[in-house]
């Protein structure tokens, strides 16, 4: 097969900081080629450099980040090409799909413009009929229905919006797709989907597939071969079956061993009193565009769920299915079509604004994207230290020392390396476990945890679960756990809430669950999961 990608020999340094002058090569050494055809997988933890190689072969480092080695597509060095010769090879050589499909859309653009826009750029001979036929087209092959073609990216789940960045990837042809977790915000059975479509592509026609992925099944069932990387270098690489089945390097072993959650004891919990209880919750959107019909999206369709104290919920359901919704919904951060939510006896959608303000140091949320409650402009210390100072929780010096304790908390060492530094400047598990310690800096009762750990990679989503179940202990914390991974629900919820088209069909014990699931698309969600928990 031909050579698509080659890199050799290279390493990758960001630019100097106000904290380091000295150069420090993030990626160091590395080496590996992709044949046409070929889905080669990159796997390793958080912060070791996988993300940071995708961008350095479609140049899209920050400016003073030094290069070295060499980087070939097709046997065309990369390296120091024009605006115009980087202009056709992102998209039309090469698709990316970002780890954080925020980066990719941009919110005053419709999905339909996104698309145009890509085509018309790239100096599409295609009609304006036939540009929307293959904007049709590629959506549907990622389950985004043409009547939704004119919305924008906040009116899309997490999961959606990684879907239209898929999309977007796959509009012009490329011969080579760079996948950056691309599954990270995809319940199970869209995630088949979409990696069965990508890798379809690859063998029919020939495509060159460079998955980048902590998720070690996925490597397992959809790669050829696989690099394993750590700490800026490739310590292991060969075909995936062989490298997962029979590791050699110690770092691959630990990688293996994270990953195998197990089932715990959930406590009885019939006894503890209600703290939260939704009834009849419902939201519903309305959407129209000039000369379309009104279409009416019932994002959330009428909701009952109980709470109680100390107990651990999991909600599960495809991407789209109205899980975020419910959450911000029960948060009071976006108003309720009908229904109620009562916390602690008190109907929040009947509380004055400033009552409902100092409930929410009550009720915290750690946001699927990191983005959501990161300030960008706000260093990582000052992120932390706004809630403990909005809520007079602690005088300005505790609270700075209470930020330090919370940064140690979430393995984010030693905390004076990350006190200082921007939201942009950390990898993005390191984003998320700073989105953690937000959540739970105000010691809250109720905590809901929408893909906690989504973004982490074995070893650091271990390790999280672990804090977050020692922190529930200490504080007595009440988790509303939204994931589509069910291996984690089965390790860390006490019950499972079932979420499909906007409604709960299925409420059970987790043992009794996966053991004895009901409803159907309850039975399919286990089925597509099988061989992955």
């Amino acid at each position: 097969m031909a050579t698509l990608l080659e890199l050799r020999e290279l390493r990758v340094a960001y630019p100097p900081t106000e904290t380091s002058s000295a150069a420090t090569f993030v990626v160091d050494g590395v080496s590996f080629c992709v044949a046409a055809g070929e889905r080669f997988g990159l796997v390793g933890e958080s912060g070791c450099g996988k993300s940071t190689l995708g961008k350095a072969i479609l140049q899209l480092l920050p400016p003073g980040s030094q290069v070295t080695g060499e980087i070939t597509m097709q046997g065309q060095s990369l390296l120091g090409l024009t605006t115009s010769q980087l202009q056709r090879l992102r998209g039309e050589q090469i698709g990316l799909v970002f780890q954080d499909p925020l980066t990719r859309l941009n919110p005053l653009m419709s999905i339909y413009d996104h698309c145009d826009e890509l085509l018309r750029s790239h100096g599409s001979a295609l009609s304006r009929f036939q540009r929307r036929q293959r904007i049709v087209e590629v959506l549907d092959r990622v389950k985004i229905p043409a009547n939704r073609l004119h919305q924008y990216p906040h009116q899309f789940s997490g999961g959606m919006r990684q879907r239209v960045a898929i999309a977007l990837a796959l509009l012009l042809n490329p011969p080579l797709i760079i996948a950056d977790e691309p599954t990270t915000a995809l319940d199970v059975t869209v995630a088949a989907e979409i990696l069965d479509e990508l890798t379809r592509l690859c063998q029919e026609e020939q495509r060159g597939l460079l998955l980048i992925s902590h998720d070690l099944a996925l490597m397992a069932k959809y790669c050829d071969r696989l690099a394993v990387m750590h700490q800026g270098k490739i310590v292991e690489m060969g075909a995936a079956r062989q490298v997962l089945q029979q590791p050699q390097h110690p770092y691959t072993q630990s990688l293996l061993a994270a990953r195998q959650l197990t089932s715990r004891q959930p406590p009885p919990l019939d006894a503890a009193p209600e703290l939260l209880r939704v009834h009849n919750l419902q939201r519903h959107y309305r959407f129209g565009a000039w000369l379309q019909p009104q279409i009416t999206i019932r994002a959330v369709d009428g909701v009952n769920l109980t709470l109680r104290r100390g107990e651990t919920l999991g909600l599960v359901g495809e991407s789209g299915c109205g899980k975020s919704t419910l959450s911000r919904l029960i948060l009071q951060l976006i108003p309720a079509s009908a229904g109620e939510v009562v916390f602690l006896g008190r109907n929040l959608g009947q509380l004055p604004a400033a009552q409902l303000r100092s409930v929410r140091r009550d009720l915290q949320m750690i946001f699927q994207d990191p983005h959501a409650c990161l300030n960008p402009k706000m260093t990582v210390g000052q992120n932390l230290l706004e809630p403990l100072l909005i809520h007079r929780l602690l005088a300005k010096e505790a609270a700075q020392e209470r930020v330090r304790e919370m940064l140690a908390q979430v393995e984010l060492t030693p905390p004076e390396a990350y006190v200082h530094r921007y939201p942009h400047a950390l990898s993005g598990g390191q984003r998320q476990r700073v989105a953690i310690a937000r959540a739970l800096i105000t010691h809250p009762q109720v905590v809901i945890c929408d893909e906690p750990v989504s973004m982490l990679d074995a070893h650091i989503q271990r390790q999280v679960l672990a804090l977050m179940q020692q922190l529930k202990e200490q504080l007595q914390l009440t988790y509303l756990f939204i994931t589509h991974d069910l291996a984690v629900a089965r390790s860390f919820c006490d019950r499972i809430a079932v979420m499909f088209a906007g409604k709960i069909v299925e409420v059970a014990p987790t043992a009794e669950l996966f053991a004895h699931p009901r409803h159907p698309y309850t039975q399919q969600l286990l089925t597509a999961a099988c061989g992955l928990l």
